[in-house]
């Protein structure tokens, strides 16, 4: 087992997280977080998508908005 969780280990040390290894000597504060900053700006991207869709189907009226119990309960 133990060379198992080893190999997990050096999977993500020197394979997948090695683009950090670069950022991290930068002294620029903004240039050393920029991936962050990409996958906070998808996010934010993605939220305002989504938010627009369910904004379109409320719109329509496709919903079923009756107030009612499941019929177990």
């Amino acid at each position: 087992m133990r060379a198992f969780f080893e190999g997990i280990e050096d999977l993500f040390v020197n394979g997948l997280f090695w683009p950090y290894d670069f950022f991290r000597f930068m002294d620029n504060w903004w240039t050393s977080n920029i991936i962050n900053w990409i996958f906070v700006v998808m996010g934010a991207v993605a939220m305002v998508y989504w938010l627009m869709q369910l904004k379109k189907f409320d719109d329509s009226g496709e919903e079923d908005k009756s107030i009612t119990s499941h019929s177990y309960l």
